[in-house]
């Protein structure tokens, strides 16, 4: 007979001590957060697409904005020269924007990549010839001074409105009316830049204040590389999880939260950063906008057997989407390992063929397979599952596929894998916000939309083993969603976490918001 008596933080224990007796033989596929998060995908880096966030802009003074911010190229190490991190110049990378909750997009804006030599390319006189040098820049750069640098990249901005593939497509232009854009080379160094602030007083440069086609009002615009702002304890996880998940104050033995444990401290990504006026994406819906970011190359690459700066390849065929990207970790825990490459490669609006792995998911049935017999054995209880019993998961589809009505779910409900953002809900200020979003009794948070600063890690782990089974504050007072009970998830209420913690105060509180990024020189 099954023992209902027993404490939850008793079982919490029991798991701590399970966990590092006999280890985690977890069969995870990825990284994190989408880095790396799928068998095809790893083999284009500058393809794949890390982190995407959407959140009611709070930097003070812009109330009416969102801001979108898509990351690409993960795993940059700082020192990563001679040539760093550019984009694809064949790919075409995207944003997309859904106002009425049909899970197409009805706005969408495309970034294109032109790499270029300054000048035909620097050369140097070496005895009697004029030689072209291998680096990127032969001396300093400042924000005054670019003359030392040997590569430009650029790039263009077209807004298309619905579909991608079929819809009418305009140019965003500067306020001054170029149609080009630049983005800042990676910080390679402080001797090159003289410092950190050198390099950020070069890269601001480049944020812009952008008209956008239909649009009665201003955005701002920024492309570069940044500081990864998502952070997890990467190595230790996917070496059998080597430390207890749970919180140390939770139960000794737990991990304690320590930047030590971020094993992205010191990794750059490029950013695609897009503030924009709320009544500009909100279209006809109510307030709340669905968003997605992906990247598509053609179809064909063939490579050029006579290779230079100009054309390495040759590129032909229809647009193929080989990277998406909106909640985080839905890939990687989600998505089974046989579909992951299709998930990529998929439209919201055909995201019916994965519905299972979110109403059965697998994930806490692996938990379940480690850990139950030694939690039995410990607490001396008979608990069938440790996994919750709520099939299907309607707490999972509200969180990934629908949103949760009231709060970030659209005027048409399509279940659809998109981060979805009420513009209606104010931000939260840097210094007031929860790193547990909606969980922590801050609506502005994610799962509506997702900021930089939200822990997506721990509040993922935990609502997948069933934190929605059990009530969370809402405006300060316990309250059960209603997807389930907290007998359906005996361990819904256990504070699961990587250990490595992030909020507000790890990014900056104005555009673009992610800090600048990592210096390749000195050794860090």
């Amino acid at each position: 007979m099954k023992n209902t008596a027993f404490k939850h933080s008793a079982l919490a224990g029991a798991i701590a001590l399970t966990v590092s007796a006999v280890g985690v033989v977890t069969t995870l596929d990825a990284n994190a957060s989408s880095h790396r998060e799928a068998p095809n995908i790893s083999r284009f880096p500058a393809l794949d697409s890390t982190d995407f966030y959407l959140f009611n802009s709070y930097e003070p003074g812009r109330e009416d904005y969102i801001t979108a911010i898509a990351n690409y190229v993960p795993l940059q190490d700082a020192y990563g020269g001679p040539n760093y991190f550019a984009m694809d110049p064949a790919a075409v990378y995207a944003i997309h924007f859904d106002s009425d909750g049909d899970a197409q997009e009805d706005l969408t804006f495309e970034f294109r990549f032109d790499h270029t030599l300054p000048n035909g390319g620097v050369k140097l006189p070496v005895g009697d010839k004029n030689v072209s040098v291998p680096l990127k820049f032969i001396g300093q750069v400042s924000a005054m001074d670019q003359s030392a640098l040997n590569f430009n990249e650029q790039y263009s901005v077209n807004v298309v409105s619905d579909g991608q593939m079929s819809g009418m497509s305009s140019p965003v232009t500067t306020v001054g009316g170029a149609e080009s854009f630049t983005k800042p080379i990676a910080f390679v160094g402080e001797k090159t830049f003289g410092s950190a602030s050198g390099y950020a007083d070069y890269a601001n440069q480049y944020v812009y204040e952008i008209n956008i086609p239909n649009c009665s009002a201003p955005g701002r615009l920024f492309v570069g590389q940044r500081k990864d702002p998502f952070v997890v304890n990467l190595g230790e996880t996917f070496d059998l999880v080597n430390y207890v998940p749970i919180e140390a104050g939770a139960f000794p033995g737990g991990i304690e939260q320590s930047d030590a444990n971020d094993d992205l401290a010191d990794k750059n990504v490029n950013t695609i950063a897009l503030e924009l006026p709320k009544s500009c994406v909100t279209g006809d819906g109510n307030g709340v906008v669905g968003a997605w970011t992906t990247a598509h190359v053609p179809q064909a690459r063939l490579q050029n057997p006579n290779a230079n700066f100009e054309k390495p390849e040759v590129n032909g065929g229809a647009l193929v989407q080989v990277s998406r990207l909106s909640a985080p970790l839905v890939n990687e825990l989600v998505i089974g390992i046989d579909d992951k490459d299709t998930f990529n490669s998929a439209h919201p609006s055909e995201d019916g063929q994965f519905a299972d792995y979110v109403t059965h998911p697998t994930l806490p049935v692996i938990l379940d397979v480690l850990f139950n017999e030694p939690v039995n054995a410990t607490l001396g209880t008979s608990i069938d599952s440790l996994a919750p019993s709520n099939y299907p998961r309607t707490d999972l589809v509200a969180a990934f596929l629908t949103g949760f009505e009231g709060v970030n779910q659209q005027a048409t409900v399509t279940a659809s894998e998109m981060l979805r953002l009420n513009t209606a809900i104010p931000a939260t200020p840097a210094d007031q916000q929860s790193a547990f979003g909606v969980a922590g009794d801050d609506l502005a948070g994610f799962p509506n939309g997702r900021r930089p600063g939200d822990d997506v890690v721990d509040i993922a782990l935990r609502v997948v083993m069933g934190a929605l089974c059990h009530d969370i504050p809402v405006n300060g007072e316990p309250t059960n969603l209603g997807f389930c009970t907290p007998d359906q998830a005996p361990v819904g209420n256990v504070p699961f976490t990587d250990g490595a913690p992030i909020d507000a105060s790890y990014v900056d509180t104005q555009f673009p918001y992610l800090k600048t990024p990592i210096a390749g020189s000195p050794n860090q």
